[in-house]
């Protein structure tokens, strides 16, 4: 009977291993879904894998444009093959149609192993950083709340931005920051209210030496709900021939060690001299990498300004790679992403918010205030946002319904996801598997022996 039962064991084990029959082949795949990033810690995870985005900002047209590339699978495919050679993991782009189908790109984008960073607001849809209170209100976030619907359920949707360069070097936009802050509060609610997967929202700061550590700081101050999953920034300091220290690279580090949460550079790439891309040294080494989590080189295509590294000719298949296509493509295989976990904090923390001054006026919001959620877009934290506006509607920085009150504290934590869930807190860092494999074998030969026995 012992040998009966050994002989049946090892049999069932080898059933749930076995292939489909000769009679019925397997049929064709699509390359598997990428594995969803998270953010722990003060770093990205793609499962149980450190992330570093090694990147490129995509927006063909430039912001002037303002059109979608994610919806035109021709204008997209011609471009990710060119990702593809290049050798990049992710790309950002600044502009979408919250209205119109991306399965066909996102499906390209994924099976060429490449996310997406999306900013979530457009020329017509966005605060007004001279005038942000009128700007922050249910017209607004309904279309930003359409822009989450329609990307969230990708996976290879790496994460939002709520901004991009709203507070810049004009002291009078720094008033603007409580309602950036404000809409990233309600980008994280509305995500965790409509039970979709924990997509990080942050915030891309200008490169702004004056205001830049108040800006992260405030981003990352103030209850959890309050708080951003990351911070990136822009910063073009490094400009060839250049080195870590010689660029400020250091002290940037020094600066942002102990942050506790995930950072990296929205756009990098100074023009200034030569690009020969050697940021990617230091980006891409230990000197960074307990601090840093790569970044998005600016920019792919040229738009006027001396970014691109190619140029197009409208919507034709026609692709000019400049000298510095290969420049950069040689950059990503020569320094490679950083083994292991590259020395990264495991705890997830917050800050003190940078006190009120000359430089960080934050009108009568004083240091850690924001407005409450506009009335009218409290709904779709439990109906939905709907359809969104597109690119072509009539727009949301005048359109009434803005914000009346303080918010108070908490206010932004998810109570219930759309499902009946609690959606509340920050995921753990990846745990080691080891253990529980290990007990897998001894659990597996203790099976064996005793049915020996």
């Amino acid at each position: 009977m012992r040998s009966f039962a050994l002989a049946s064991a090892l049999a069932a084990a080898t059933m749930v291993h076995a292939g489909p029959t000769p009679t019925e082949p397997e049929l064709p795949k699509r390359a598997d879904s990428l594995p969803t990033v998270t953010a722990s810690g003060n770093a990205f995870w793609a499962g149980d894998t450190r992330f570093y985005v090694r990147g490129i900002d995509y927006q063909p047209g430039g912001s002037s444009a303002n059109t979608d590339p994610l919806a035109d699978s021709t204008i997209c495919k011609r471009d990710i093959e060119k990702f593809q050679q290049l050798g990049v993991n992710t790309v950002r782009v600044y502009s979408v149609d919250n209205s119109a189908n991306h399965d066909e790109c996102m499906q390209a984008l994924s099976d060429a192993g490449i996310y997406l960073v999306l900013d979530v607001n457009n020329p017509q849809y966005s605060i007004n950083r001279y005038k942000p209170a009128p700007s922050y209100n249910d017209v607004y976030l309904q279309s930003v709340f359409a822009t989450i619907d329609e990307f969230a359920k990708y996976d290879n949707t790496l994460a939002f931005f709520s901004g991009n360069e709203v507070i810049n070097d004009n002291p009078e936009s720094v008033k603007s920051a409580p309602y950036v802050k404000a809409t990233t509060r309600d980008m994280r609610q509305y995500i965790g209210s409509r039970g979709y997967r924990k997509i990080p929202v942050g915030y891309s700061a200008a490169d702004v030496s004056s205001n830049r550590m108040q800006t992260a700081y405030y981003f990352n101050c103030g209850t959890d709900d309050e708080r951003s999953d990351f911070f990136a920034f822009n910063d073009y300091s490094w400009c060839a021939p250049s080195s870590f220290e010689q660029s400020g690279w250091d002290q940037k580090v020094k600066n942002f060690t102990g942050y506790g949460l995930p950072i990296f550079l929205s756009e990098w790439g100074c023009i200034t001299n030569s690009r020969d891309f050697e940021e990617l040294s230091a980006l891409m080494s230990d000197q960074m990498s307990s601090v840093y989590s790569g970044g998005l080189m600016y920019e792919y295509s040229r738009e006027g300004n001396g970014y691109g590294i190619v140029e197009l000719s409208g919507d034709s298949d026609s692709v000019k790679e400049d000298p510095e296509f290969a420049n950069f493509q040689s950059a990503l295989k020569k320094y490679p992403a950083p083994s292991g976990d590259g020395g990264f904090t495991k705890t997830t923390t917050s800050v003190a918010c940078p006190t009120v001054d000359d430089i960080w006026d934050l009108d009568e919001w004083g240091p850690s205030n924001l407005p409450a959620i506009p009335e009218g877009a409290v709904k779709y934290m439990s109906q939905g946002a709907g359809t969104g506006p597109g690119l072509k509607g009539d727009g949301s920085q005048n359109a009434g319904g803005t914000s009346t009150g303080t918010a108070s504290p908490g206010s932004g934590s998810v109570t219930a996801t759309a499902s009946g869930h609690n959606g509340s807190g920050r995921p753990a860092p990846p745990m080691d598997m080891s253990v529980f494999a290990i007990a897998g074998v001894v659990g597996a030969f203790t099976l064996v022996g005793t049915l020996l026995l």
